[in-house]
């Protein structure tokens, strides 16, 4: 459904405590200095009757508040301003913080989601062109619920780093004392350079031709998919897919069955990679920052095998990150194998690729600020076309994919017989 949002009024959350003057400087990674100067979303929504001890919502925006300022002390470069892609100044100057009010009820947008509406309930566009790494904005609404809308500049933050500090941030909040500790030295693992020779684009210029439709698999459906991508070979260590393979190969073959691909261009698939635990010895989870890799590859045409055509490749693709695979990937300046053999045709045009972020198994539904954990996590149109992102439904047996496409190839897409056949309700419950 259509709605509209006002926006009541405009602050700035500063640390509850100033960054000591010896952490005043931040550097970016090489990953970050790669990474687009882009805002990331994440909405996250409340009904007014979720938890045990009910809060009135003027009490539940103070106490936002007062946990993002003290959250900021913890996380200091998300109160600075990033420089010049080589630092964030950490200098206290806070985040923006909005306080909007909704012209309809909340049920009425879970009853009837419509991703496209979803940018109405953030902060700032997501190609906003500022020095912010982060900003909120939390809506009201008639009922008495809320949606807690954040985004994070994804120059200073990968998804990883960016639940550890929701998770910390919901922690304090609600008074818990197990609070984790960031670890702001991803540029001692990834050093940065002078130069930077390639940057990721920072997406459509012509956003308004991207479409935004969010498709949710229950279990049962996925469980269908992984059985029927299973490979008959007995030699292969996994023959059933995982989750996520079976999700991305059978997205990425209704694409193309339903866009009728040009023979004389080249189709990859690619997926983004959390380095953390690929690394010998792994990362604590608590390395913020950019620590991802982008893994891609040709999609062949010669079999119809899915499970040999994209399964194994994709497996292979993901196996190779490693210390080695990382080090490639900065001496290359950030472009992976696949991109440095097709720059020619890249930059023609020639190459059609389907990229896709994974936030299964991320603790997407735990932040409880003290009033219970959202009943729906939701995101909103990117700056991108052809990308999808997995997360986890709230039962965390299905997954939505929410999926950026081209507005003509969404029409295609969108009525797929094949597709629609896995695809369950998208209505949210709020039990």
């Amino acid at each position: 459904m259509k709605f509209d949002v006002q926006v009541i009024s405009t602050d700035t959350i500063k640390p509850s405590s100033s960054t000591p003057e010896h952490l005043r400087h931040h550097t970016l990674s090489f990953i970050d200095q790669i990474t687009p100067s882009i805002f990331m979303p994440l909405l996250l929504f409340y009904p007014r009757d979720i938890g045990v001890v009910q809060f009135s919502n003027e009490e539940r925006q103070t106490r936002i508040k007062k946990s993002l300022s003290e959250a900021l002390t913890r996380f200091y470069p998300l109160a600075g301003r990033i420089k010049d892609n080589f630092h964030v100044d950490c200098n206290n100057e806070g985040l923006h913080y909005v306080e909007a009010k909704a012209t309809c009820k909340l049920s009425e947008i879970l009853e009837d989601p419509n991703p496209a509406e979803h940018n109405k309930l953030l902060p700032y566009e997501l190609d906003a062109d500022n020095e912010v790494a982060l900003a909120v904005q939390l809506t009201t609404f008639d009922c008495g619920g809320i949606v807690i809308g954040v985004v994070f500049a994804h120059k200073v933050a990968d998804a990883s780093s960016f639940f550890l500090f929701l998770k910390s941030w919901a922690a304090i909040a609600r008074g818990s004392s197990n609070i984790a500790t960031p670890l702001f030295e991803s540029a001692t693992i990834f050093p940065p350079v002078n130069e930077v020779s390639f940057i990721l684009p920072r997406g459509n210029p012509d956003k308004e031709k991207i479409a935004i439709k969010r498709f949710v698999f229950e279990g049962s459906a996925i469980a269908a998919l992984r059985d029927k991508y299973r490979t008959i070979h007995t030699n292969i260590e996994y023959p059933r897919p995982t989750r996520v393979e079976a999700l991305s190969a059978f997205i990425y073959s209704r694409f193309l069955a339903a866009t009728q691909p040009d023979p004389n261009k080249l189709y990859s698939l690619s997926h983004l990679t959390n380095v953390r635990n690929r690394l010998d010895p792994p990362l604590s989870e608590n390395y913020f920052g950019n620590n991802y890799a982008i893994t891609s590859f040709e999609v062949s045409r010669d079999t119809e095998d899915v499970f040999e055509r994209i399964v194994i490749p994709l497996r292979d693709a993901t196996r190779k990150v490693d210390i080695n695979y990382v080090k490639s990937f900065q001496a290359s300046g950030g472009l992976t194998n696949f991109m440095v053999e097709n720059m020619e045709r890249l930059a023609k045009g020639e190459v059609v690729s389907l990229g896709f972020t994974s936030l299964c198994r991320f603790p997407v539904y735990e932040a409880d600020f003290g009033w219970g954990k959202p009943v729906w996590v939701a995101s909103a149109r990117l700056l991108y076309k052809n990308l999808v992102s997995f997360f986890d439904t709230k039962s965390g047996n299905g997954i939505e994919a929410w999926i950026n496409l081209d507005k003509e190839d969404m029409a295609k897409f969108e009525v797929d017989e094949e597709l629609l056949a896995y695809v369950s309700s998208a209505k949210i419950s709020v039990i």
